[in-house]
């Protein structure tokens, strides 16, 4: 079933944090944003109270007070935040999080993340799965996700129901891989991977004709394990439907030296997809860590996007993408978890580790030693660039930058209200309250209170997520 309509317009009242531009955080104090019955942001208000707006604001939106309801976010410790974007990320994948041992990523394929997925052909163990991910991605504040499902047709359009009829907005990848896999887990042919991707196409436009909050995306698992002629018909059939694309590139060494032996004619990585017509505007390439000066380049080229999983990366020992080197290049970044490689739900989490990986590359003996200090300086990622590329910069990844990411008129109210925990005036040796990791005595400067939710934030401070306006998670 589809998610609840909305019955009234809203006002938000409180302080607002969000994303101006790569480098800035904009803060809005003592605001008032007004979300319409569509889930659209009408007006932006500053200096906004109450009465204020009831004087002023809602005449001027044809608004009466009894069409409106208010949430408020507390004084000192509460604000609204964008809700945030997972740019690449294995729904199917979420009952192995934190399983990888000391697994490599084409070991741990085949050890964890080919069974885990052909188990789930089983729907009722699916439905188990997907409902457990959609509810601990939203309760860590992520609105929108670009979801890898499996091969499996029926399992990947119910992970779109799930999306649709719990409110999150997604991409609902039904994988194709029908060139290297175990027996039990491959397309049996080309021919095959494209009519079950036209199944789940024609599956989530009869759920949401105009993939308003459910979208299909083009899925190639990556280029060892499709075909020529798969690779080709989806890129045929991206032109067809205007769809967006996911795949992976340049993960781990073992992996580039693998694409180098399956498809010798080919001058790198990124050449196999563009060759075989995927490396477009369209298309999400997830980590790049290992690419060549010239890959990168034609990247920028093709204007082809790039989800940074810096969680995943550590865990399997995959390396560090340079992220600064890819932004300055005019490349389109986001983060995602890349879970079950990431062991971890939360967008945060990974902007939290894309600050720490990104001060390992100006480390010495690191993988810019030999550069002068300020040069590797320069790798270094700013809290408020990591926040960037959790929010406006997936939303540009996905292709919705003109729809979520911030706080501005004419896009959705697609938000979280963010709690951090006061540590009270008065406190005694038995007094221990806390609303997780984060405590704010009330003397710090708002960029330090961002700081410390970045880096010791989590879901315990996501009270209340809203996406087009719905609300769909709430703390009890």
């Amino acid at each position: 079933m589809p998610p609840p309509k909305l019955g009234k317009n809203q006002v938000f009242f409180g302080t607002f944090i969000h994303s101006k531009g790569l480098d800035e955080l904009e803060y809005l104090h003592n605001a008032a944003v007004c979300v319409d019955t569509s889930g659209k942001i009408v007006a932006v208000e500053t200096n906004c109270n109450q009465q204020k707006a009831v004087e002023t604001l809602y005449g001027r939106l044809g608004w009466s007070l009894d069409d409106v309801s208010v949430v408020r976010a507390r004084d000192g410790g509460q604000f609204f935040f964008p809700g945030f974007v997972d740019t690449h990320v294995h729904a199917s994948q979420y009952p192995n999080v934190g399983i990888f041992g000391k697994s490599t990523l084409l070991d741990w394929l085949n050890t964890y993340t080919f069974p885990m997925e052909a188990s789930l052909s089983s729907l009722p163990k699916a439905r188990r799965v997907y409902t457990r991910c959609i509810r601990q991605t939203l309760a860590h504040g992520t609105t929108t996700a670009a979801y890898y499902a499996t091969i499996d047709v029926d399992a990947t359009n119910l992970l779109a129901d799930l999306c649709y009829s719990m409110g999150q907005r997604a991409f609902i990848g039904r994988v194709c891989m029908d060139h290297l896999g175990p027996e039990y887990y491959i397309d049996e042919s080309p021919d095959q991977a494209l009519a079950a991707t036209r199944a789940t196409i024609e599956h989530v436009r009869s759920l949401d004709s105009d993939y308003e909050l459910v979208s299909p995306i083009l899925t190639p698992r990556f280029a060892p394990a499709c075909s020529a002629e798969a690779m080709k018909g989806l890129s045929e059939l991206q032109k067809q439907t205007h769809l967006p694309m996911q795949t992976h590139i340049s993960e781990n060494r073992d992996e580039v030296k693998l694409v180098k032996e399956l498809f010798p004619n080919s001058k790198s990585y990124a050449d196999v997809y563009d060759t075989h017509g995927l490396l477009t505007e369209k298309m999400i390439l997830a980590h790049a860590i290992h690419l060549t000066e010239e890959e990168a380049d034609l990247i920028a080229e093709r204007n082809t996007k790039v989800a940074h999983c810096p969680v995943s990366n550590s865990a399997l020992s995959s390396g560090v993408a340079r992220v600064r080197w890819l932004l300055e290049k005019g490349i389109q970044v986001g983060l995602g978890t890349d879970m079950s490689g990431g062991y971890s739900p939360s967008i945060l989490e990974a902007a939290r580790q894309a600050k720490l990986a990104s001060n390992h590359l100006a480390m010495p003996e690191g993988q810019l030693d030999g550069l002068p200090q300020d040069e590797r300086d320069k790798a270094k990622l700013s809290i408020d660039e990591v926040l960037y590329l959790a929010t406006r910069g997936g939303a540009q990844v996905v292709g919705l930058a003109d729809k979520i990411g911030a706080f501005e008129v004419g896009m959705q109210w697609d938000a979280q209200l963010i709690d951090l925990g006061i540590v009270p005036a008065e406190v005694t040796e038995d007094d221990f309250t806390t609303h997780g990791n984060v405590d704010i005595f009330g003397w710090e400067k708002w960029d330090e209170r961002i700081a410390k939710w970045v880096f010791s934030g989590d879901s315990r401070n996501t009270k209340r997520v809203w996406v087009q306006g719905r609300l769909v998670h709430q703390q009890t």
